[in-house]
């Protein structure tokens, strides 16, 4: 079995990597010297290919996809071409731009996207009955000052990974949204820099939600952190049910991380994507709804 690293443009395919490698070969392209270095030093025997299209000709059986924001919908129509199944690393689109870009896709259930913590053992299998929830309440806890260093500027820009309400936030939604459903919109959103003044976007948010149950929603977003921890907060009549995600003594169980990689292998044996892309389109529009919502930070 081969699979393709498509771009290493976050820090998530080079987890993933560790994983597929005990799964099958692994091939990969990424345009930046320095990225590939790294990859290759953590996986001398990876197949390197000069370009995304040299690299889907060597006939991948799945694709992880991981590009700049701004590239990702071209990047996905060459991989779709090749009817493999594909997981695009989160977020999918952060922009209004993008995600209409994506909506021109022939997207079906070969693709898959979405935050890892859907698949840490300490969320995946719960289930809330919506007739009893009140309203719900997803914390993300997960520092963002690498951004104040210049680390990946694309992804703190607005206009093209979306910041820390999109890379961030994503998780939170992707949480409340996987509980309760695609029927849900935007209602609000906010976001300051509390901490990391050299940043492009906030470090701190919160969005509004509602789904068309009546059901509310906030998600908080903290940028500013010791640690990283999520937790989800169910409010019913009767009190709070609390979900909390953390790292734990392994960190790639713990997150979510193997078994989301466990999902996509299950996607390269022939199953479908576990996560809709009802879901994920869902989620890409509350993110890039609250992107516009919220002016980067000295332009209100």
């Amino acid at each position: 079995m081969r699979i393709a690293l498509a771009g290493l443009a976050t820090s998530h395919p080079y987890t993933d990597a560790h994983t597929l490698a005990k799964h099958g070969e692994l091939a990969v392209w990424e345009p930046d010297p320095e990225r590939l270095q790294r990859f290759t030093d953590e996986h001398p025997g990876a197949l390197v290919t000069p370009s995304l299209e040299a690299l889907m000709e060597t006939g991948p059986d799945g694709v992880v996809l991981t590009v700049p924001n701004p590239r990702a919908p071209g990047a996905l129509a060459r991989v779709l071409e090749t009817g493999a199944p594909v997981f695009v690393n989160k977020p999918a689109a952060a922009s209004r731009e993008q995600l209409d870009a994506l909506d021109r896709l022939p997207i079906g259930d070969r693709v898959m996207s979405t935050s890892v913590l859907r698949f840490s053992p300490s969320f995946a299998g719960v289930t809330l009955d919506p007739a009893e929830v009140l309203a719900v309440r997803a914390t993300v806890r997960h520092d963002v000052g690498m951004w104040a260093t210049g680390y990946n500027a694309w992804q703190d820009t607005p206009g093209q990974g979306g910041g820390t309400m999109v890379t961030m936030g994503v998780h939170g939604v992707e949480l409340l949204v996987a509980l309760l459903g695609p029927d849900v919109r935007l209602a609000g959103a906010a976001g300051a820099v509390r901490h990391y003044e050299g940043l492009r976007s906030e470090d701190t948010g919160v969005m509004a939600l509602r789904w068309g149950s009546g059901i509310t929603g906030t998600v908080e977003i903290l940028g500013v952190s010791d640690g990283e921890r999520y937790t989800v907060t169910a409010h019913t009549r009767a009190g709070e049910r609390e979900i909390v995600i953390d790292a734990g003594d392994d960190p790639l169980k713990g997150l979510g991380y193997e078994g989301t990689i466990e999902a996509f292998l299950a996607m390269v044996a022939g199953a479908p994507s576990p996560v809709p892309w009802e879901q994920t389109r869902a989620i890409l529009e509350i993110l890039v709804s609250a992107r516009e919502a919220v002016p980067a930070p000295g332009t209100a």
